[in-house]
């Protein structure tokens, strides 16, 4: 499934633009979801965004996140990206995802005495919307669509860097 990424050289565009790391960590998020989703994938951006923010990359496992997400899909996908991108785990008890009426792809984690939100931007969050919109109105919760999804987290993946795509508020 992974082929279709690669470009013409046989060169996978998100390794060279977000490295190994962001790479290992969506793959491993699509093994544990079950499947290569939009907000898991931005659940992995938005935890290494976090790491980065905190200066903290080599030290995963140490960040308390507290998810804006809810438990309902397909935001709450967020969720377990962001377990994977931080090492911060339901096991090990540094994520929570309280249930929400507005769910959003958002968090806030803490280090060391910090505390910073990030946010998914406004611009970025509307496309999803409507994308999934246009797909489920399409094809309803078929096949088709759940192949959408894949294409445009693929998509999204490998043009959307983690620098620019999220607003991070301490």
């Amino acid at each position: 499934m992974w082929y279709i990424c690669y470009d013409m050289k046989g060169e996978f565009p998100p390794i060279e633009r977000f490295g190994l790391r962001e790479w290992r960590a969506v793959v491993l998020t699509n093994e544990v979801h079950g499947h290569l989703g939009i907000y898991s994938t931005l659940g992995v951006k938005m935890g290494l965004r976090a790491l980065e923010e905190f200066d903290a990359l080599g030290c995963t496992g140490h960040v308390s996140i507290v998810s804006h997400a809810g438990l309902v899909p397909p935001e709450s996908c967020l969720n377990d990206g962001l377990q994977i991108g931080t090492g911060s785990t339901l096991g090990h008890g540094l994520i929570s995802a309280p249930a929400t009426a507005t769910p959003s792809a958002s968090a806030d984690f803490t280090c060391g005495g910090r505390t910073m939100r990030i946010s998914l931007r406004e611009k970025f969050d509307l496309r999803i919307r409507e994308d999934i919109q246009r797909a489920t109105a399409r094809f309803g919760r078929t096949e088709e669509y759940w192949q959408t999804v894949h294409d445009l987290a693929l998509q999204y993946w490998a043009e959307w860097d983690r620098a620019e795509i999220f607003e991070v508020r301490e």
